[in-house]
């Protein structure tokens, strides 16, 4: 599916330095946009992560108490992401100073150590590329967005949180397994799923395929509704 995919998706937007940010949001299926930024753990690039998943996520401002509980929470679940060979990427437009100090200051206050890197989108190159910043919710700061790119570096889901509303990182990690789990075995995963519980079979396309479903063992509720295990 992913090769298929690889196959027909344009060449990837770029950031480039200097240049003016042109506001744009990345396409399910896609190519994600490369760029190159500053970090909390130096300079990176989008490329550097080839072979492994990425969840890039953006926050509206550093020193704001919903964004250090949702870092909190990001921090707690790194481990089960990192076994799961997903990198995390935070982003904001503030600066690499006030970046640092936050995580300073989350370790000092609340004891938290924070181990993914933090992009300072300062000139909102990134923050462009992605489709951040509403400016009908905020003229000044990136909403609360979350990518999930594959090895391939392909946008693999997108979700989008207001300012208010902080994030479920437990369905960040459910949303990975679903999608390591649809590229591993070729299925869809129906509501609610949980690595344990049964996937759903693709519908069959011919009548050949639809007799062939009903013998082959499977769990269905009618000829185009199946589950098996996995």
């Amino acid at each position: 599916m992913s090769d298929h995919l690889e196959s027909t998706v344009p060449e990837p937007a770029h950031a480039h330095a200097g240049a003016a940010p042109q506001a744009s949001l990345p396409r399910l299926g896609a190519a994600a946009p490369l760029f190159e930024a500053v970090t909390t753990h130096g300079k990176i690039r989008l490329e550097d992560y080839h072979g492994s998943w990425v969840v890039l996520f953006s926050h509206p401002a550093d020193f704001t108490p919903v964004c250090t509980t949702e870092f909190m929470a990001f921090a707690a679940i790194a481990p089960e992401l990192r076994k799961r060979n997903v990198e995390l990427l935070g982003l904001s437009i503030d600066s690499p100073t006030s970046h640092i100090a936050w995580v300073l200051n989350i370790k000092e206050k609340l004891g938290i150590d924070i181990p993914f890197p933090i992009i300072a989108d300062s000139n909102k190159e990134v923050a462009s590329l992605y489709g951040m910043l509403m400016p009908d919710e905020s003229k000044t700061e990136t909403s609360r967005c979350v990518f999930a790119i594959d090895p391939k570096g392909i946008v693999r889901a997108m979700i989008y949180y207001p300012l208010t509303t902080g994030r479920n990182t437990d369905e960040i990690i459910r949303l990975i397994d679903a999608l390591q789990t649809t590229d591993k075995h070729g299925v869809a995963t129906p509501a609610n799923w949980k690595p344990g519980d049964k996937v759903i079979v693709p519908p069959p396309s011919t009548m050949e395929e639809v007799e062939a479903r009903l013998k082959a063992g499977f769990e269905c509720a009618d000829w185009y509704f199946c589950k098996k295990a996995v």
